[in-house]
């Protein structure tokens, strides 16, 4: 019982040092997936309940980080794909639209952040994946390729062609 006790409790402080120093970078990320901040916390929350469950599993535990960043998108994809569906059955779209609209919403974002988010949010999923990795959170083009499991050459090729499209939906040159 000592022993599993032990194994716990390093668990949970590595959990809670991974907490600690990236929860802000994992909502952000989110955020900028899902487009709200109430869902993306939620979707952060869900993460590090499941990874917590699931500690005496994970692969090296150096790689944590990376872990957390995957497990984030995947929950976004799960959650752009509801969206979809609610949208396509014509449930939820308008409470989506007033929460984007919302005066705090318009207080916290200039008009050029917001058409960047709106020209992003455009993108395929894949691509504003690889931008938002790249480009917010910094990650080098083989951090991407771990994170999604990708080969670099996928991430420099998905980067170009995404930055392209952005350029032309916001009239910017190429």
């Amino acid at each position: 019982m000592g022993r599993t006790s032990a194994a716990a409790e390093l668990s949970t402080a590595a959990i809670s040092a991974l907490f600690r120093q990236h929860h802000g970078e994992l909502v952000r990320l989110a955020v900028l997936m899902v487009g709200d901040q109430p869902t993306a916390e939620d979707v952060v929350q869900d993460v590090y309940a499941s990874v917590y469950a699931r500690w005496s599993r994970l692969p090296a535990h150096d790689s944590e980080l990376a872990y957390a960043r995957a497990a984030v998108l995947n929950r976004c994809r799960s959650v752009l794909r509801r969206r979809g569906v609610a949208r396509r059955i014509g449930l939820g779209a308008e409470a989506r639209e007033d929460s984007l609209d919302s005066a705090e919403h318009e207080v916290m974002l200039s008009e050029d952040r917001r058409r960047v988010l709106r020209a992003l949010s455009g993108l395929p999923r894949r691509r504003r994946e690889v931008l938002v990795l790249r480009y917010y959170l910094g990650l080098s083009e083989a951090e991407i390729a771990n994170v999604l499991s990708i080969s670099p050459g996928t991430v420099k090729s998905t980067a170009a062609r995404a930055l392209a499209t952005l350029a032309r939906d916001l009239g910017e040159p190429s």
